[in-house]
């Protein structure tokens, strides 16, 4: 062996503790109540290292014991369960123009949620309206915090989760934005950063839509289209860490400009304010409705697309094919198990999934289509989650958890 190759030693031996932690406490997490047998044979480690690593979670009392009464009237197995009440997440959702900060407990409950204004304009700005908001929230709940062991942000823009950078947002000027180094600084806990649309398709993973696939699309429509693509129960990110630019793909090549530069993208078709112009334009027009100019909110729109109104359903369904094109495009790609459509578009479901699903029935290869539900997120309405799903995914990989370990109170 080399000389000098100590430090990657001492590394390779934390990586195993990780990984080797991670698996028991995944196996507790998902499977539990579960017996310490039973974790050896399902993680295939040995049952004295099992031991030794249940001991140290049960220390930190991230772990609890549950008495379960042996079928064969033998001596009781003891099980295993996650203690999920004693450790919290505060979770932020940074919109364009707020801030939603909600307070987690670790099977993902939510304990306190409220809405900060965030009306500024530059990173700084931002940065000491949103770490003022945190610690707002902090005080304010602070009887009901039993251990906040971390804090996450997810924003719309370019982020890199690695290094904790935000390098874009649609409507600030960031400059490698240290998000991550800022809050640890700040409130010396451990913190992540994420993009909002790929932490949703993740916690749609862990708790919504997607919990019984390994492989699925989630498409959101807001203020623009975007995708998160999970692959082997991972978010599928790339190098780079941003992939799933869906409302980027053209759909049609002499359609409105978009904000990129390019030409009708999914985008100026797929968003809620491309609809409501729609609307507004085949109105002026003097196309019969219920909507009016003053009324045609995407919440209106969705409701008089239910109730049958022919225009509304005519422009949902217009969004549904040209959502369904590019949502085919990337099945092709990818071969998901389901696809999850989120925003508040799914309102009108009934119009919306048929438009969807006719496009993928002819332009999915027919292997890839059969038995592929689309349907509507469970999780679209808790804005935060997406955040705490980082959090989740920090325990279940091991990087949080060892952090937990090692700093013991």
């Amino acid at each position: 062996m080399a000389t000098g190759g100590g430090q990657g030693q001492i590394g390779n031996v934390d990586l195993v503790k990780q990984l080797n932690s991670a698996v028991v406490y995944r196996l507790i997490d998902q499977q539990g109540p579960i017996s310490r047998i039973q974790i050896a044979e399902l993680s295939q480690l040995a049952p004295a290292s099992v031991t030794k690593i249940t001991r140290q979670l049960l220390e930190r009392g991230l772990i609890k014991e549950v008495d379960q009464q042996a079928s064969t009237g033998g001596r009781r197995a003891i099980s295993i369960v996650p203690e999920t009440r004693l450790f919290n997440t505060v979770a932020v959702r940074l919109g364009r123009h707020d801030a939603t900060l909600t307070l987690y407990d670790m099977s993902g409950k939510s304990l306190a949620e409220e809405h900060y204004p965030l009306p500024e304009r530059t990173q700084e700005t931002v940065e000491a309206a949103l770490l003022t908001a945190i610690d707002h929230f902090i005080q304010v709940n602070q009887r009901k915090i039993r251990e906040l062991i971390a804090i996450a942000v997810v924003l719309p823009g370019l982020v890199d989760p690695d290094l904790g950078i935000v390098r874009y947002m649609p409507h600030i000027n960031v400059n490698n934005w240290p998000l991550v180094e800022v809050m640890e600084a700040r409130f010396r806990v451990t913190s992540f950063v994420g993009h909002d649309i790929r932490s949703l398709a993740l916690a749609e993973h862990y708790f919504g839509a997607t919990r019984d696939c390994e492989d699925s699309l989630l498409v959101r429509l807001h203020r623009g289209t975007g995708a998160g693509i999970i692959v082997n129960g991972n978010t599928f990110l790339g190098r780079n860490g941003n992939v799933g630019e869906i409302g980027h793909i053209q759909i049609d090549p002499l359609g409105e400009r978009c904000h990129c530069g390019n030409f009708g993208c999914l985008e100026t078709i797929a968003a809620n304010a491309a609809i409501e112009q729609r609307v507004r334009h085949l109105l002026e027009q003097g196309h019969p409705s219920k909507l009016t100019q003053e009324d045609c909110s995407i919440h209106a729109i969705c409701k008089a697309a239910n109730k049958g109104d022919a225009l509304a359903s005519e422009v949902i369904d217009h969004v549904g094919r040209n959502l369904g094109r590019a949502i085919a495009i990337t099945i092709n790609l990818f071969n998901p198990q389901k696809v999850v459509i989120a925003g508040e578009i799914t309102e009108a479901e009934k119009v919306l999934l048929p438009a969807i699903q006719s496009c993928i029935n002819t332009q999915v290869l027919k292997d890839f289509r059969k038995n592929l539900p689309v349907v509507t997120s469970e999780l679209d309405h808790r804005s935060a989650i997406g955040a705490f799903a980082l959090v989740k995914r920090a325990m279940l990989n091991g990087v949080l958890l060892l952090r937990l370990l090692e700093n013991h109170h």
